[in-house]
């Protein structure tokens, strides 16, 4: 594979990276959306005061912009990770997780508790994307 086949996505609806990698990475028709977190693309400040449920909104709008911003939408979306500080808040993200991925047939998923997240977060989000025929 060359790298003219490796397109990086870039939107200013969800949060500039803060290293060095891109928000995702469009390969052919697969799209691979790095993690985000909680943070407000606009301000760069985390959103949710430590509220889960705030925190999870942000997630998955920052990861649908991505998303978006490749020609998708989420029922293009075929596998997410899920990383937690808390296990307990799992009933909660499931809830708001499912407001997202409803319409269509949900995506693999896998979730998993963390130690720790940047900027002190609850939760991160990434997901793979099968855009189809849109290259």
């Amino acid at each position: 594979m060359n790298s003219s086949a490796i397109e990086p996505i870039e939107t200013k609806f969800a949060p500039k990276p803060v290293g060095p990698y891109n928000q995702a990475i469009l390969v052919e028709n697969w799209l691979y959306c790095s993690g985000q977190i909680a943070l407000n693309p606009s301000t760069g400040f985390m959103v949710g005061d430590g509220k889960i449920e705030e925190e999870t909104r942000q997630v998955l709008e920052n990861l649908m912009a991505v998303v978006e911003a490749a020609g998708g939408k989420s029922s293009n979306v075929i596998k997410t990770t899920i990383y937690l500080t808390d296990l307990n808040d799992f009933a909660k993200v499931n809830e708001i997780y499912a407001e997202t991925f409803s319409e269509t047939i949900s995506p693999a998923r896998a979730c998993v508790e963390v130690s720790n997240l940047p900027k002190g977060g609850k939760i991160e989000m990434d997901c793979i994307a099968w855009l189809g025929n849109k290259k």
